[in-house]
């Protein structure tokens, strides 16, 4: 079955939330996404800024799974996430060309700490650097 790389960076870089969703993906690779910025208001986002880079995860998945998977996060999270093509580098400097999903119309509310544990637990598991911990947990 045909599997395409994609760029996770919120809640979905947590293998229990990925379960939850009913997906299991085979490897999780550290990677970061240049020219973007995660904001976290109710649910992880990115904007695009140059200045700045996103640390996540990059994982093969099927079409049939980023289509349960984002159905998911319709029906969990109330917000639809669209794919977008982007270029990912890996802990090697390896870049690799993704799909990454963007929320273009989230209506900004405070988040959730239980949500934002979520994302702060696996990326000190995946040892993303402290200062991106440290932004994730000041939303």
């Amino acid at each position: 079955m045909h599997k395409v790389f994609t760029f996770f960076y919120g809640s979905y870089i947590n293998k229990n939330v990925l379960k939850e969703a009913g997906i299991i993906p085979d490897e999780m690779i550290t990677a970061i996404l240049p020219g973007y910025d995660i904001v976290i208001k109710p649910y992880a986002n990115l904007i695009k800024s140059p200045e700045n880079v996103v640390y996540g995860i990059l994982s093969r998945l099927t079409h049939k799974e980023l289509k349960a998977l984002y159905s998911h996060a319709e029906d969990v999270y109330h917000e639809i996430y669209l794919p977008e093509a982007v270029l990912v580098q890996t802990k090697v400097e390896k870049l690799i060309p993704a799909l990454c999903y963007i929320c273009h119309n989230m209506e900004e509310r405070k988040a959730d700490k239980n949500y934002i544990n979520k994302i702060v637990q696996p990326a000190k598991e995946y040892e993303f650097p402290n200062w991106y911990i440290n932004k994730l947990e000041s939303f």
